[in-house]
């Protein structure tokens, strides 16, 4: 069976964010969806930051995924053009506070800078032990999904697994995530309320929590009304 969170609720150990209203920000502002995915880079070093001093072992947010291929072409690669620049400004800071980064998510479709930048941002960042940082960046559950059911069914063709032996934890072990608990709260900005393709087998039991903020304008403030609210449920499991 898959580690569940034990029913009493409190600060959660892995907090899922759809990072979602840069656009929207930007067009209230009268600027360009690049500069809303700058100020959103900003928020995501907030969110970083919020979620260690609130105890938060383990943060996934949802950078890009698999249907934002269909947007403007100027702004999917000045959005990688971003990312990147993340991540080579930001690895000695985020090494410094003990966070270790991980990306998941399709790498053969990305820019090469995007590719390496990350890789020497997982090298560096290797040794943290405070938080770990997943990001998703060209991520669909379904894709995902998908290919775990695959790597099974060739298990099962080569004698190396029997078909009833096929489990929650056979399954989670064929997923991005293998190894992390699932996540306990799923947060959202920007008003939509929805997973989005995000993590779907992962959140079957997590808490979701919405605002109507913008992601841009995410903070620390905002993260402890999630966990506050979060803190108020009563995990069930169904029981």
């Amino acid at each position: 069976m898959i580690e569940r969170a034990p029913v009493a609720t409190g600060v959660p150990r892995h907090v899922a964010i759809i990072m979602d209203g840069n656009r929207r920000w930007a067009h209230a502002r009268g600027l360009s969806a690049l500069e809303g995915h700058r100020h959103g880079m900003d928020a995501l070093e907030r969110a970083v930051d919020a979620a260690l001093s609130t105890g938060i072992g383990m943060l996934t947010v949802y950078a890009f995924s698999e249907e934002n291929w269909g947007r403007e072409r100027r702004e999917v690669f000045g959005l990688f053009g971003l990312a990147e620049a993340f991540a080579r400004e930001k690895a000695a800071a985020l090494a410094a506070r003990g966070v270790r980064v991980r990306l998941i998510g399709r790498r053969d479709r990305l820019p090469g800078g995007v590719v390496e930048a990350f890789r020497i941002l997982e090298e560096r960042t290797a040794a943290g032990r405070a938080m770990l940082l997943t990001i998703a960046v060209d991520y669909g559950a379904r894709t995902e999904l998908r290919d775990a059911c695959r790597a099974l069914a060739r298990d099962v063709a080569a004698g190396r697994l029997a078909p009833d032996d096929i489990d929650e934890a056979a399954i989670a072990a064929q997923l991005s995530t293998a190894g992390l608990p699932d996540p306990d709260l799923v947060v959202r900005t920007g008003g939509e309320l929805r997973l989005s393709n995000f993590l779907l087998y992962q959140c079957a039991y997590a808490e979701l929590w919405a605002t109507s903020d913008p992601w841009p304008d995410f903070n620390a403030a905002t993260l402890d009304r999630a966990v506050d609210a979060f803190a108020t449920r009563e995990r069930r499991y169904g029981r």
